[in-house]
């Protein structure tokens, strides 16, 4: 008999193959059912639709951005039927949607783990039975970024990034922040660089992670 005592009907969201027949493999032997396995965060969504589960495991980055598309489909999930347990089995913390998915439906029937810091089959099976009977698990180490996040974002900013943010926020351009600044547009790029990734922002449409930073430079 499966740990828990309860046979789950699982909705798995895992772009990768490999992984995706093992997880199946594996929660087939606890005695839950996989209704649905698919690779993308629309797959994701429509089988939640169609198979009502007990409980939804998925990865964070899916096709076809491979950036945050699992856990912004969890959180609409999360929005439309708040009683949906959702257990997020990922490489990653993506911040951006965490805080919002554990705060989703008073922060019950909901986990956060990371994958190579799941250390025993059992730990991930016990986890998906308290996920589902309504209980929250996670990660110490998405507990500690996220606690990170929460203090001054630009803390992290050297005092020349800090510069070049406030001159941004003002709508110049890279050029314009250079003269003022009088360094070359490449000393510019690179501290633009170094600001969107201190502020967590993934590779994206440049002009959208720059107006990102200017809200978390307004913010604080």
């Amino acid at each position: 008999m499966e740990r828990g005592g309860r046979s789950l009907r699982v909705v798995l969201a895992e772009d990768s193959v490999l992984l995706r027949e093992g997880l199946i493999g594996l929660l087939g032997r606890c005695g839950h059912e996989v209704v649905a396995a698919v690779g993308d965060a629309q797959a994701l969504i429509a089988a939640v639709e169609e198979h009502g589960p007990d409980i939804v495991v998925t990865d964070v980055r899916m096709p076809p951005g491979f950036q945050d598309e699992g856990l912004h489909a969890a959180v609409r999930l999360r929005e439309s039927r708040p009683a949906l347990p959702v257990l997020v089995l990922s490489q990653y913390v993506q911040r951006t949607y965490a805080s919002e998915l554990l705060d989703s439906g008073d922060g019950t029937g909901v986990g956060y783990l990371l994958k190579d810091r799941v250390g025993q089959v059992e730990e991930f099976v016990d986890a998906l039975a308290e996920v589902a009977d309504g209980g929250t698990v996670v990660d110490p180490e998405v507990v500690r970024q996220l606690l990170r996040r929460r203090r001054d974002p630009l803390e992290r900013l050297t005092p020349r990034e800090r510069e070049v943010l406030a001159l941004i926020a003002e709508g110049k351009s890279n050029g314009a922040i250079a003269r003022e600044l009088v360094v070359s547009e490449a000393a510019v790029g690179k501290h633009i660089g170094g600001i969107l990734t201190k502020l967590d922002l993934p590779p994206a449409d440049e002009t959208h992670r720059r107006v990102l930073a200017v809200l978390a430079y307004l913010r604080s």
